[in-house]
């Protein structure tokens, strides 16, 4: 591996800051999620610079409200909404048959977390499938797009991919205990896997695609925890103390280090946390990147397993 990339930002910074001197203007995105939480913030950062952007939102009416509060907030009337349901394959493909011209910036930002067993209309299991088979669809569905100009695709996993790899033989559990986290961590595993082979696959397209953990935020995200639940994966996680939580404002600024530093130009398969590239996770620790989740046969299989998922 070529050496690790630092910015110069860090655990504090905030997505205004690091886009502070870059010029967008002229460049579309795409922020999935774009409504709430970091979604939110990324959508002002973006917008700020001089963006074209479209929220991508399940809500489209909520997407309304941030995208007038934002164009207030930032002088820019570029931002624009639109209807993004991951978890249904009809929604986003019509996403992508909709998109007309070329595209600069796709943030993969949204997705659920620890949900209840549940699935989708085709059986699959809710959190792979909104997490990364609806970005996997997405993202190959707007393949035109994104390569008109070479473009940069931001995944945005999580330190939760360090429980647990990509399980092949039972991805949607079939045939064992459904267990949330595990399947959440897969589902982050898989964002990271996702930049691995695209790498490979569009190198010479001109896209590139890294992947983030934005930090311990306290967000909608969530809203499938009690109180409780949430504290102790606060205190599991070591955010309490060793890694503290973040604001939104904060927890965007890695993705916008994705999206616009020039350190990541032509570059794939990166993972990065508190703005600079994560080290070898060591275990023992809930930071830096596991070792499954940038095997380069595990990231060729899961595109092939994806791309037959999604064939039935």
């Amino acid at each position: 591996m070529s050496e690790l990339i630092t910015t110069g930002f860090g655990f504090e910074t905030t997505a205004l800051e690091v886009v502070e001197g870059v010029d967008l203007t002229g460049r579309r995105a795409v922020v999935t999620g774009g409504a709430s939480g970091i979604g939110v913030e990324t959508v002002r950062a973006l917008a700020t610079a001089g963006a074209q952007v479209t929220i991508a939102a399940r809500d489209v009416d909520a997407g309304q409200r941030v995208a007038s509060s934002l164009i207030t907030a930032t002088g820019n009337k570029k931002i624009s909404v639109a209807r993004l349901d991951l978890a249904s394959q009809d929604s986003v493909k019509a996403f992508a048959r909709n998109w007309d011209g070329p595209l600069h910036l796709l943030i993969n930002n949204a997705g659920v977390m620890a949900t209840p067993l549940t699935r989708t209309p085709e059986g699959w299991e809710l959190q792979f499938a909104t997490n990364h088979l609806g970005h996997f669809t997405l993202t190959l569905g707007l393949f035109n797009s994104l390569r008109a100009e070479g473009a940069r695709v931001v995944n945005v996993s999580s330190s939760a991919h360090l429980m647990g790899e990509v399980v092949f033989d039972d991805i949607h559990y079939e045939h064992r205990e459904y267990e949330r986290w595990q399947a959440y961590g897969q589902s982050k595993t898989a964002n990271i896997l996702f930049g691995v082979e695209a790498g490979k696959r569009w190198a010479s397209e001109g896209i590139t695609m890294n992947a983030l953990m934005p930090g311990s935020i306290a967000t909608n995200l969530q809203r499938h925890l009690t109180q409780e639940e949430l504290q102790e994966r606060i205190r599991l996680s070591g955010a309490a103390t060793t890694r503290r939580m973040k604001t939104p404002e904060q927890g965007a600024a890695t993705t916008l280090v994705l999206a616009t530093s020039p350190l990541l130009e032509g570059l794939s398969g990166r993972y990065f946390e508190n703005c600079n590239e994560a080290l070898p996770n060591t275990g023992g620790v809930i930071s830096g990147v596991a070792a499954y989740a940038q095997d380069p046969e595990s990231a060729a299989q899961l595109w092939k397993v994806s791309e037959e998922t999604l064939a039935l």
